[in-house]
């Protein structure tokens, strides 16, 4: 696999990451600015000041805890558009839950419009807390995480609450709303729960209790047969949706919660569909499970976690093409 990137394993908090890999995260910025060619680097420059500033104020009336190394990644990095960068929610994903002889398996596809996300992901240890982060250097928050002993864990973006506005008229109500909320971001609770929680248990009732600011879709996997589930949440209210014996997956829209819902691009239920067909994973360097539609022209990262073994592998990807080598825990 010549030419492909190489995903570094580091050890640290995001801070630290950002303080080794500042290319990275200012590439990344950049990457986000430039998702939609001409029109969105207009608009980062004309709106992005605005932006930062309500973003870090919408932190601050939160008392995100968070908001003080977001703080210490802007001053490092120097660019606008970090604090912006840490509230966005506008992604896609399909993942799941199924068995294996390594116990419950997390297959996830993270799915994101930003062109050079793959090649700039970083695995980090967090030791003190002892988990791995899979994410990027200049985000604070966490999208997909393994705990090894204790559970594995990642965000799909939930479908957007639907008020008959028109797509644009939905997306600004529903900002307007979540600029209110002084609950967490799904991301930062994520965090939080890696650093906190002892067990699956514990991740599972945090992640079905605390308030949130937006709605968000969870997936669980635990150590132990059938410790495995799909949590849908509203910002205060959630279902959940048990591996039990078989397996259990989710993209981009609500089975189980009721209500007015627009399903996140591209094809939800398409994607939802083909995950429900995957058979037990045959182990955390299987990637064969990787094909249309789950795989699409907005996916960036594919991910194999079993919590019981510890073992991970992942590796970036711009589509359905890989962009950096193979990661494989233990190496």
């Amino acid at each position: 696999m010549s030419g492909l990137t190489v995903i570094p394993l580091e050890t640290g908090s995001p801070l630290d990451l950002v303080r080794r890999h500042p290319a990275r995260a200012r590439a990344m910025a950049q990457a986000a600015a430039e998702t939609f060619g001409t029109a969105s680097r207009l608009a980062v420059t004309a709106v992005g000041p605005a932006a930062d500033r309500a973003s870090r104020a919408w932190l601050q009336r939160q008392n995100n805890p968070y908001l003080p190394e977001i703080d210490a990644m802007a001053a490092i990095l120097g660019i606008r558009g970090v604090h912006a960068l840490n509230v966005c929610f506008e992604w896609g994903c399909t993942g799941g839950i199924w068995p294996s002889p390594e116990g419950p398996v997390l297959r996830r596809v993270l799915d994101w419009p930003f062109p050079r996300l793959g090649e700039s992901t970083v695995v980090a240890w967090q030791a003190e807390e002892r988990f791995f982060n899979i994410g990027w250097p200049g985000l604070a928050g966490l999208f997909q995480g393994l705990a090894p002993g204790r559970f594995a864990a990642a965000i799909n973006q939930a479908p957007m609450r639907r008020h008959r506005r028109g797509f644009v008229g939905d997306w600004l109500t529903n900002r307007v709303a979540m600029k209110n909320n002084k609950a967490l971001p799904p991301a930062h609770l994520l965090r939080s729960i890696f650093e906190t929680s002892p067990d699956y248990a514990s991740a599972k009732k945090q992640l079905c209790q605390t308030p949130l600011a937006v709605p968000a879709i969870f997936l669980l996997a635990g150590i132990h047969h059938g410790e495995g589930c799909v949590i849908e949440r509203t910002e205060t209210a959630y279902a959940i949706r048990e591996m039990g014996a078989g397996h259990v997956s989710a993209a981009n829209h609500f089975e189980a919660l009721t209500g007015l819902w627009r399903p996140r691009p591209i094809d939800s239920a398409g994607r939802a569909a083909c995950a429900r067909g995957l058979k037990a994973h045959a182990g955390v360097h299987d990637f064969s499970w990787f094909t249309a539609p789950v795989a699409n022209i907005n996916s960036r990262l594919i991910f194999n976690a079993a919590a019981g073994s510890g073992a991970l592998g992942l590796m970036g990807t711009r589509g359905s093409a890989p962009t950096t080598e193979p990661f494989y825990l233990p190496r």
